[in-house]
């Protein structure tokens, strides 16, 4: 997982749809002290993206024995082992949930959709952490206004998703934008509470889903994780600088083994990323656009190849944001190269071995 930069310019704000009077209204407008006072021991992510979430915490949060907010928190704060956090408290609605939660030092029932002001003093906290619950904040730019007023100068706001949610509590806004429309949306939730430095963006998307996943068979990625970060403003000199995130998947070759290997596919026919055998597949009759001269490519169609699956990242960040590539091999040029792919099942129907 890298670093993202985005280019894209955010539209004035009163041509935004948060401007919208039905934005944040959800299917369910009961009292959100009902629909959460049932026990939902749930994991909203997959293993693998949990663990994700562990290292975004684990690597951001550079203060010494941090006092930290887990705004709107359930049963599970994932907080690493290498953190110690002197108080961490947890903010949320089902108090049995939150006393099942061992991270946390402290609990506060509170419902900040009812009132967004938070019981806290104003610069309380560290670091204040939003794992996937962003979806259901019915006034989020007051919750993130109020967020900077108990965080201290320079203090760390982390909000992480990713693409479920209880349709029935998540605003409106939300349930009507593709993924890539959401993240626009928390950035600007950064950018008009006024209260934060420029917002950083980290994205984990397209990688393998584990195999002992309830969904495993069904052949979808894991869980994507996206996340923003800022640092409330400071009035004084600047303070330490949070680290960049490069969260790397699978092995990197060395570029002389990688030659190598592929200096020899054409007697393997292996892939050099991943050493997976090579299909055959048959290239498309398109007298309309004809690529290639030759009947035949061989590709790798290994799901977990270390190419493949960094591919997503890239290529985001190359702002191809639906797409990633696998290992080709031209067998008439004797020549490697990508070919993009819009999904996993892409090009598989044209394997003729």
């Amino acid at each position: 997982m890298n670093k993202i930069k985005t280019n894209q310019q955010k539209p004035d704000f009163h041509m935004n749809p948060l401007s919208k009077k039905d934005a944040f209204l959800r299917l369910d407008e009961n009292d959100d002290s009902l629909f959460y006072s049932k026990d939902r021991f749930v994991s909203h992510l997959d293993s693998f993206s949990q663990t994700t979430v562990k290292k975004i915490i684990g690597e951001l949060i550079i203060e010494d024995n941090p006092v930290i907010l887990d705004l709107m928190v359930g049963w599970d704060s994932h907080i690493p082992k290498k953190l110690k956090p002197i108080r961490l408290v947890g903010l949320g609605l089902n108090e049995n949930e939150l006393q099942k939660n061992k991270d946390l030092t402290e609990t506060v029932i509170h419902d900040i959709n009812n009132d967004p002001k938070l019981p806290f003093s104003p610069n309380t906290f560290d670091v204040v952490i939003n794992t996937v619950s962003v979806d259901y904040m019915t006034q989020p730019l007051a919750v993130f206004r109020d967020v900077g007023r108990v965080l201290k100068p320079g203090g760390l706001f982390l909000v992480i998703f990713s693409n479920r949610m209880f349709p029935q509590k998540a605003v409106k806004v939300w349930r009507e934008s593709d993924e890539d429309e959401r993240i626009i949306l928390v950035q600007d939730f950064f950018k008009e509470s006024g209260m934060f430095e420029k917002p950083q963006l980290f994205i984990s998307r397209g990688k393998p889903r584990p195999k002992s996943d309830k969904y495993a068979h069904l052949g979808i990625p894991s869980d994507p994780v996206y996340a923003w970060y800022a640092d409330k403003k400071r009035t004084l000199t600047a303070g330490k600088s949070r680290p960049d995130l490069n969260f790397v998947f699978g092995e990197t070759l060395d570029h002389d083994e990688l030659v190598k290997r592929e200096k020899s596919i054409g007697t393997t026919l292996c892939c050099p990323h991943c050493g997976e055998r090579l299909k055959k597949w048959a290239v498309p009759d398109n007298p309309f656009c004809q690529t290639w001269n030759n009947d035949f490519m061989f590709i790798c169609f290994n799901d977990l190849c270390d190419y493949y699956v960094r591919g997503w990242d890239f290529m985001y960040k190359e702002t191809n944001k639906t797409m990633s590539y696998r290992f080709m091999y031209n067998p008439e040029k004797d020549r490697c190269m990508p070919i993009p792919v819009p999904s996993p099942r892409a090009l598989k129907e044209g394997v003729i071995d």
